[in-house]
C-alpha cells in the first residue's frame, strides 16, 4: 500500500468534504481549538497535506505566516487562488512530507497535520519528521479519522460480517480514508516526544443523524452543537475525526 495523495480528486474532494454542513463543522472545530490555544502573536506555521487551503487561509488572515505544503497540484493551486482572492501572503510548496522533510529549516511554532496520517501507508513514519518541524515549546495540531467512530457506525449499521473481517479501510478512488487510527494505539506512540494538550471530536453527531434530520437542521444549528459538545465525556470520542493539540516533552 502506497501514500495516497489527491491529484485526480480535487474537485470531488472540494463539493463532498467542503461543499455542506460537514466542512462547516470540520473547519469550526479546528479553529475553535486553535484560538483558545495558540497565543495572541503572529507565528511561524507549517501546515502539511494543507489540501485547499482552508486552514492556512484561515490562519494567515490571523496574521501568522503561513506555508503551505501539499503533493497534489491541483489542490495546492486551488490553496494559490484561495489565498489570492481573499488577499493574503502564505508560502506554497508541492511536495510529500517525506520530500519535505529533506529540506532542511527553521522550526515551525506551530505544525498542521489535518486528515493526514489516515492517507498514508505507514502513519508512524511521519512522527519524527513532526517532531523535527516543532520549534521547542511550539504546537502540533493533530486531526486524524477515527477508527472507532467507523466501528460504531458500522455497528448502527449492522455490518458485523464487515467489522469481524475488519475490512474497515476505503476502497481505491474512495474518499474513506485508507487507514483509520486507533487513538489508543496513536497516543502510545505519541507518548515519548508529545503531551496531548487539549482533545475534541469532529462531528460527534452530525454522520450519525438521520439523513431527514441532518437536511432539516439549519447549518448554524449543527455547528453550535458540535462545538458545545466536541469535548464532552461521552461524545467527544465518537468524532469522526479527533483533534489533539500536543506540544513537545
Amino acid at each position: 500500500m502506497k501514500d495516497r495523495h489527491f491529484d485526480a480528486l480535487a474537485a470531488r474532494f472540494a463539493n463532498k468534504i467542503y461543499g455542506g454542513a460537514k466542512g462547516a463543522i470540520r473547519l469550526a472545530v479546528l479553529q475553535a481549538d486553535l484560538q483558545e490555544a495558540l497565543p495572541a502573536r503572529p507565528l511561524r506555521v507549517l501546515d502539511v497535506g494543507a489540501g485547499l487551503g482552508h486552514m492556512g487561509a484561515w490562519l494567515a488572515a490571523q496574521g501568522h505566516e503561513v506555508t503551505l505544503a501539499e503533493p497534489a497540484a491541483p489542490m495546492l493551486a486551488a490553496a494559490q487562488e484561495r489565498f489570492a482572492e481573499a488577499g493574503l501572503a502564505g508560502s506554497f510548496i508541492q511536495a510529500s512530507w517525506q520530500e519535505l522533510s529533506e529540506t532542511p529549516g527553521e522550526p515551525y511554532d506551530l505544525v498542521i497535520c489535518h486528515a493526514v496520517l489516515e492517507w498514508l501507508a505507514e502513519p508512524a513514519a511521519i512522527f519524527p519528521a513532526l517532531a523535527r518541524w516543532v520549534a521547542p515549546g511550539g504546537w502540533l495540531s493533530l486531526a486524524f479519522y477515527n477508527r472507532d467512530a467507523l466501528v460504531y457506525r458500522n455497528l448502527l449499521k449492522g455490518h458485523l460480517r464487515k467489522l469481524r473481517s475488519q475490512r474497515l479501510a476505503g476502497e481505491k478512488q474512495s474518499l474513506t480514508p485508507q487507514t483509520p487510527l486507533d487513538p489508543r494505539e496513536l497516543e502510545g506512540q505519541l507518548s515519548h516526544h508529545w503531551q496531548v494538550e487539549s482533545r475534541s471530536g469532529v462531528r460527534v453527531f452530525h454522520d450519525y443523524m438521520p439523513v431527514e434530520f441532518q437536511s432539516k437542521a439549519r447549518i448554524e444549528d449543527l455547528v453550535a452543537m458540535e462545538l458545545e459538545y466536541r469535548r464532552h465525556p461521552a461524545f467527544a470520542g465518537l468524532g469522526r475525526y479527533l483533534h489533539w493539540i500536543c506540544r513537545p516533552r
